[in-house]
């Protein structure tokens, strides 16, 4: 009997399924268990009882979070959140990509680039835009405390089975417009929660169009949305972009196995919980507003209001938001002045966001301090190597060493209080990028820009 139709997420699942409970949870093998400096617990917990990690070879430690990108040495307490992960690394035998080595940088820039991240597989982290991973056709979420040590310990996971969400993206992007302003889009369009209990696959021309790593970054923000889980099945994109990967498969391995993630893809008449469709031609340049990224709209828009909502509830957190980002319903986005600009992140911190954000200031010079953070050694490298990180200093531009940076601020990369940044991370909360900072999040191109007018003027 054939089986039914399966979603690309039902597929890799059932593949890891090791037993299931009566309640419905399934036991998970992992794949790749990512750790990074907020993994310390996990490790604790597994020390406390006695065990030792079930499958080191499988399990890679990166510092990035609390990494200084600049010239400085970390401040005690990020100084011993780094100590303890190397010494968790060295102590259970955990491959470690630390400071300095070709393969550091941010965890979810790295495990691509790497080839760590492969299609058909599960992979989790500590963190919980472990979502990037998807786009090469992979599932991958963060997990919490108890569970890494889970890993750690068994290098398996009990886990509830996500409902399927499918957000198809018709058209082509226009020019100037990227994955960064469609994922502000697709968030701005469902809300913060609209991927609640769901796994977000991604289709349509516009998906297959973006290139690996807008890919990336489209998935990043998956959790954005609500979704532990953004996909994108594997296609000739992806196989292009991974073969020759320092721990992809080679030779013979490498044809059985790209084979076997170009099956993975939803069967065509798979069914989904739940279905969203967006035109890419009518999108434009996003800027968030307030501080959650549902609040994003054209720069070419106005600041909404409170009286534009009919839930009390969100009309309640728009004036919050409002408030503390110190702007006026119904002013122009593009009259917003700024103070900084950051460039970098697990979500725009790629070559190809580089190189963007220094196409667009070209021979030109920033008027109001702007930082760039690579998002590993490798693209600090390339940048360097090929002339982008020259035109990015040509034109004021700080040039970091690869970290989180001021995406979370945790090694001292912060913004003034009331200072309000421009900034290609993923999250513009209240006080994310410190106490009293505004942050508003663009895409790597529109950040440059800003640099140099002071506001988002556009993309030239």
């Amino acid at each position: 009997m054939a089986s039914s139709p399966r979603s690309l997420v039902g597929k890799i699942w059932a593949r890891h399924v090791v037993t299931e409970r009566e309640d419905g949870q399934s036991l998970l093998f992992v794949d790749r268990h990512l750790v990074h400096e907020g993994s310390r617990r996990g490790f604790e917990l597994i020390g406390q009882r006695g065990l030792t990690v079930r499958r080191p070879d499988l399990t890679f430690a990166l510092p990035d979070h609390y990494v200084p990108t600049a010239a400085v040495t970390a401040k005690p307490a990020a100084a011993n959140m780094l100590a303890l992960l190397r010494e968790n690394a060295r102590k259970s035998g955990v491959t470690l990509f630390d400071v300095g080595t070709r393969h550091h940088g941010i965890v979810h820039v790295v495990g691509p680039e790497a080839g760590l991240t492969l299609p058909g597989s599960i992979i989790v982290c500590g963190d919980s835009h472990t979502a990037t991973h998807g786009a090469m056709g992979a599932l991958a979420f963060g997990i919490g405390a108890s569970e890494v040590s889970h890993v750690l310990a068994t290098q398996t996971l009990w886990q509830a089975r996500p409902r399927d969400m499918r957000i198809r993206v018709t058209g082509r992007l226009p020019e100037g417009v990227s994955a960064k302003d469609l994922a502000l889009a697709v968030i701005a369009r469902i809300g913060a929660a609209g991927g609640t209990g769901h796994a977000i696959e991604f289709t349509g021309e516009a998906v297959r169009a973006l290139s690996m790593e807008g890919r990336l970054t489209l998935c990043n923000m998956a959790i954005e949305a609500g979704a532990r889980i953004g996909t994108v099945a594997p296609d000739a994109t992806t196989l292009a972009y991974l073969k020759g990967r320092p721990y992809a498969p080679q030779g013979a391995a490498w044809d059985a196995a790209a084979a076997d993630w170009l099956s993975l893809a939803s069967d065509q008449d798979a069914a989904f919980h739940q279905e969203v469709e967006l035109d890419a031609s009518r999108l434009a340049p996003m800027m968030t507003w307030g501080t959650s990224p549902e609040d994003a709209v054209p720069i070419t828009g106005r600041v909404p209001g409170p009286q534009d909502y009919r839930d009390p509830v969100r009309a309640e957190a728009a004036a919050r938001s409002i408030a503390y980002m110190g702007l006026e319903p119904g002013q122009p986005m593009a009259e917003i002045r700024f103070d900084r600009v950051f460039i970098g992140s697990c979500t725009n911190g790629r070559i190809e966001d580089l190189r963007a954000a220094a196409a667009a200031v070209r021979g030109r010079r920033a008027i109001i301090p702007a930082m760039v953070s690579p998002g590993s050694e490798a693209v600090r490298q390339q940048a360097e190597a090929e002339g982008t990180a020259a035109i990015l200093r040509e034109a004021g531009f700080e040039w970091r060493t690869p970290g989180c940076s001021m995406c979370v601020g945790l090694n001292g990369d912060l913004v003034d209080p009331g200072a309000r940044c421009a900034s290609t991370s993923n999250r513009n909360f209240a006080g994310r990028q410190g106490p009293g900072a505004r942050t508003h999040l663009v895409a790597p191109a529109l950040a440059a820009s800003i640099a140099l007018h002071g506001r988002a003027l556009g993309v030239h």
